[in-house]
Order: C-alpha cells, then sequence, then structure tokens
C-alpha cells in the first residue's frame, strides 16, 4: 500500500507575514522539494478556517506561522475535523512568547522550524475542550458560539497548552501588543510587575472529581502545557499526553508583606499550601461569582470572557511533529 504524498500548509499570521527569513525559509524549503503551501490570514478565525479546510483537502501538514494564538487557532480547525482526516500540526514561532514552541524544544529560526516539521516524528498530545456561557455583550464574533438563550451564547473551544484566569489573563490580555513585540516574553513581566501593586481577587466556584470549592483566587491556571505568559512555569508537573489538567490556584492575600510567601511557595508548587493550591483532574468546572462578573481569561494567550465554563481533557486527540523525548512527554 503506497504512502500518501507529503503536502505541506503553512498558515501565516498576516502581521508576520514579511519577514524575509521567513520568506527566505520557505522558498529553500521548496527548493529542497518541501510540497508547501502558504496561506496568509487577514482577521481573527482566518487559521481556524484554512486549517479546517487543509484537511478536507487532504494535507498532511499544517504548519502555524505565528504566535501562540497562531497555534491556537490551528488547534481549532484540526480539533473540528473527523480524526481520520485530522492533519499533523508544526510550528513556526513567529509570536512575542511563543510559549508552546519554546515548551516542547522547538527551533525558533523560521528556517530550522520548517526543517523540524518534515524530520520530526509526530507525537500524539491532548487537547483540552472548554464548553462555555458567554454574555452576548461581550461576544465575539471569530469566536465558534451559539446563543442558546437572549442573552447568552454556548461556545465550544479548544486549547492545548495553558488556560490563565484572573491577574495572568489580565496581564496578558493589558500588555500593549508594541511593547511585546520589542520586549518578547519580558514584556508580560514587566505589565505583571505593575499590576501586582494593584491586584484584586476573583471570586467563584470550582467543581471537579474529588471536590467543590468557593475561592477568591489571585490567579487560575490550567496547564495541558507548562508555562504561559512568555516563560511563567504555572503547571511544572504537567504532561501534555497523560491525559489530565494540572491545576494551579493561588489564593488572594490581604496584605504585600505576604508576598515574599507567595513567591516561595511559587519555587515548590504544594498541594495544600498557603497561597497556593495544586492538582490534577481530568475536568472541572468554574463558575464566576456573580455570574455577570466575567473573570478575565486566556486560552493560549487568547483572552476571553467566560461566566462560567468546563474544561475537559481529550486524550491524544492530535498529533504534533515535536521531539519524542520532549520532557512534556510523559513515558
Amino acid at each position: 500500500m503506497s504512502q500518501r504524498p507529503l503536502r505541506y500548509l503553512l498558515v501565516v499570521n498576516g502581521k508576520v507575514s514579511g519577514e524575509p527569513a521567513l520568506r527566505n525559509a520557505v522558498i529553500q524549503q521548496r527548493k529542497a522539494g518541501m510540497d508547501l503551501t502558504v496561506r496568509v490570514t487577514w482577521e481573527e478565525g482566518d487559521a481556524t478556517v484554512f486549517t479546517h479546510q487543509a484537511g478536507q483537502e487532504g494535507f498532511t501538514h499544517v504548519i502555524a506561522g505565528g504566535g501562540d494564538g497562531t497555534v491556537n487557532e490551528v488547534v481549532n480547525g484540526i480539533m473540528r475535523l473527523p480524526r481520520e482526516q485530522r492533519p499533523i500540526m508544526g510550528v513556526v514561532p513567529l509570536g512575542s512568547a511563543n510559549d508552546f514552541a519554546r515548551s516542547i524544544g522547538l527551533p525558533l529560526a523560521p528556517q530550522q522550524a520548517l526543517e523540524a516539521v518534515c524530520e520530526l516524528e509526530p507525537q500524539a498530545i491532548d487537547a483540552v475542550l472548554i464548553n462555555a456561557t458567554q454574555s452576548k455583550s461581550s461576544f465575539d464574533t471569530a469566536i465558534n458560539g451559539i446563543q442558546d438563550s437572549p442573552d447568552h451564547f454556548h461556545v465550544s473551544q479548544y486549547y492545548i497548552n495553558m488556560l490563565t484566569g484572573g491577574f495572568g489573563a489580565e496581564v496578558t490580555s493589558s500588555t500593549p501588543k508594541r511593547l511585546k513585540r520589542l520586549l518578547g516574553g519580558g514584556a508580560y513581566s514587566i505589565m505583571g510587575a505593575a499590576k501586582a501593586w494593584r491586584h484584586r481577587s476573583y471570586q467563584g466556584r470550582l467543581n471537579w472529581g474529588d471536590g467543590e470549592i468557593d475561592v477568591s483566587l489571585l490567579l487560575l491556571a490550567l496547564g495541558n502545557g507548562r508555562q504561559s505568559g512568555g516563560g511563567q512555569v504555572l503547571a511544572p508537573r504537567a504532561s501534555l499526553n497523560d491525559g489530565y489538567l494540572d491545576v494551579l490556584m493561588v489564593h488572594d492575600f490581604s496584605s504585600i508583606a505576604r508576598l515574599p510567601r507567595l513567591m516561595e511557595e511559587l519555587k515548590s508548587f504544594p498541594a495544600d499550601g498557603e497561597f497556593l493550591s495544586y492538582f490534577a483532574t481530568r475536568r472541572i468546572t468554574v463558575t464566576s461569582q456573580p455570574m455577570e462578573a466575567c473573570w478575565p481569561l486566556t486560552l493560549d494567550g487568547e483572552t476571553r470572557h467566560f461566566e462560567a465554563f468546563t474544561a475537559e481533557v481529550e486524550p491524544l486527540a492530535l498529533s504534533v511533529a515535536m521531539r519524542a523525548d520532549s520532557a512534556l512527554l510523559a513515558p
């Protein structure tokens, strides 16, 4: 039985499509015999549409050329296809943080990144499905959603790296894009330090397999991967292929004088510390309290505002061109 020919689609974020290094890498790979088609996005949601179409057209690989947001859109395009049509995902990191690509050890230069897509064997990883309720006033038409009441939409969306809620998401959404481009991941640290001095807490209820709790949190992280926000490790024991979400809760503190203790716990991530809680689960539901007080959220760096959502792991749902010995893959 003959193997079908390898066909690659590179989906490039329009904001970086003019990068000379990227253009040269495409030319060189085509000269080397790579069957490479390029499509450039114009607006949010394009990468998802292009990826979905590529699966239907028989492309074997779709390469996300951009930052974590572009990766997220490509993931959503893949996950909307039947399993047998899902192409292998590759990544050419062209964003400011590139958390997913960095965490799995992919090359950062376009030429080497494209070569890696061709050379690395695909590894099966988990995806995380979010089913959420979003108010009509904050609904983004670029997101896949169904209006299930006069005032609310039901939203289904996937991510593969990290969901953050509260402080972390506020930092990501408020960091100016120009600052991101100038400083890369360091921009998030600068904004984070500024926010820490006037932080607010977020109230809600969490339900998971073994428990239920009302919380007042500074930060919530649901990690399939380990880092977010430009290299901040929030789920140090997470694996991309173990079928679990690692949950980090950073509880609110009343005095800035307690910040050193919090920072100390962020070095060890205790299961039940004074300010930190850390555990793993396959499924978790988060409801903001009151319901209309949406938490700021990010899914793989993309800003969202959900009043309530459930995150559930879909094990080994897609394949990524990455190193088999990556620390993020469980044995």
